[in-house]
């Protein structure tokens, strides 16, 4: 695997920091700001929101960028918004410094992920995309947990501050490892691109992605009341558990990056059929400790151990516009990050306590599961028609 693959997932920890570490902060920033806690959350969809918009908006306006101009600018732009929100007092200017620094999010990732699937043979891009979202991994496991001791101690605006200079720290990493140039760009246009994004399996692998991560981030979001309000731990637990669910999603990305390309509806079903179940079970179960402390490392495994197989699926059916792919890719990626914790909070808003999206999450991979049944008929109609020979127009 390149070394610049890695330094990619290295850049990729800050901004994950940033994204998930509101989980354990969300208490904290409504009791300072003077909003409620699903005020708090949305903080988490309006950051999802500006990736869902930048994503492909800005895949097409850095298309002809040399890639490390592209990147450098992103993390420079993440960096200062996260400098400004660590300042304010109004959540109005927060939410503001969430949406352009998810744009720049957003723009990363869209150069970022072909960047990696660029580098390496054909038939390892779930493996490069693992490496690539192990950074998220990390950001669950050190990153959002640091962020919420950190915001234990000195405040939430000390995570603030904290993800400001991991992304300089990245920006470093980028500018030593990606070469100026672009070589491994494809010699296509925006039009050639589109039309490759054309298509049925496509469109259900976007439905996938966002479906799956709209579960799991409607439940990590809430994560904290639902452990102090229902389970029963204590607020110095919070970080604790959030780097039980990183260490579940560090196994499920390693295990799951290394068998997603030989066999990926295998991992897809398998997967997301006991995601389903997991979500299920822990609504049932949230009451009791032991019980949730396990399917926590549990539906983190599970939930990161089939991302390799989604994301690289994408990049397998568009090989012929890698830059577009990642950037429609990341805002079907965020749509689940919008939807999923908004659902959540809709149900927390109506009464219906802490456990409520934790069965919108198994609702929601339930659809998910389907889609992917449809997706798998797609596939063999698609199959047929290759073995079909053709026939000449008389």
């Amino acid at each position: 695997m390149p070394f610049a693959v890695y330094m990619l997932g290295l850049a990729v920890f800050a901004q994950a920091t940033s994204e998930f570490m509101l989980s354990g902060l969300v208490p904290d920033i409504a009791a300072d700001l003077g909003v409620s806690i699903p005020q708090a959350g949305f903080l988490t969809s309006a950051f999802a929101i500006g990736m869902v918009v930048g994503g492909p908006l800005l895949a097409i306006l850095t298309l002809r960028w040399p890639r490390r101009t592209a990147l450098v600018a992103f993390l420079v732009a993440f960096a200062a918004a996260h400098v400004v929100g660590a300042l304010t007092d109004d959540y109005g200017v927060l939410l503001a410094t969430r949406i352009v620094g998810a744009l720049a999010n957003a723009g990363f990732w869209a150069v970022a992920a072909g960047a990696a699937v660029g580098m390496v043979e054909p038939g390892a891009k779930a493996r490069a995309m693992a490496v690539v979202l192990g950074g998220v991994t990390l950001a669950c496991v050190a990153g959002v947990p640091g962020g919420a001791v950190l915001g234990q101690l000195w405040g939430w605006r000390s995570a603030f501050w904290a993800v400001a200079g991991l992304s300089v720290a990245g920006l470093v990493a980028v500018l030593a490892s990606i070469p100026a140039g672009r070589p491994d760009a494809p010699a296509t246009g925006l039009r050639a691109e589109l039309r490759a994004l054309v298509g049925p399996q496509l469109l259900t692998a976007y439905a996938m992605n966002a479906l799956v991560q709209g579960a799991t981030f409607c439940t990590f979001t809430y994560l904290a009341p639902l452990l102090t309000e229902v389970s029963g731990y204590g607020d110095g637990w919070v970080p604790a558990m959030l780097v039980l669910f990183g260490l579940g999603a560090f196994v499920g990305i390693t295990v799951g990056g290394r068998i997603a390309d030989a066999r990926p509806y295998t991992v897809l079903l398998a997967g997301m059929s006991a995601l389903t179940l997991g979500w299920a079970v822990l609504a049932l179960t949230a009451g009791g400790a032991v019980a949730v402390f396990a399917l926590v490392f549990v539906q983190g495994m599970l939930a990161f151990g089939i991302a390799p197989a989604l994301t690289s699926r994408t990049f397998y059916l568009a090989g012929g516009a890698p830059t577009l792919a990642g950037g429609f890719l990341t805002a079907a990626f965020n749509v689940g990050n919008t939807a999923g914790p908004w659902f959540g909070g809709l149900t927390i808003d109506a009464g219906l306590g802490f456990r409520a999206p934790v069965w919108t999450s198994a609702l929601m991979m339930a659809v998910a599961l389907g889609t992917l049944g449809l997706a798998a008929v797609l596939r063999r109609r698609d199959e047929r028609r290759e073995e079909t020979p053709a026939t000449a127009a008389v």
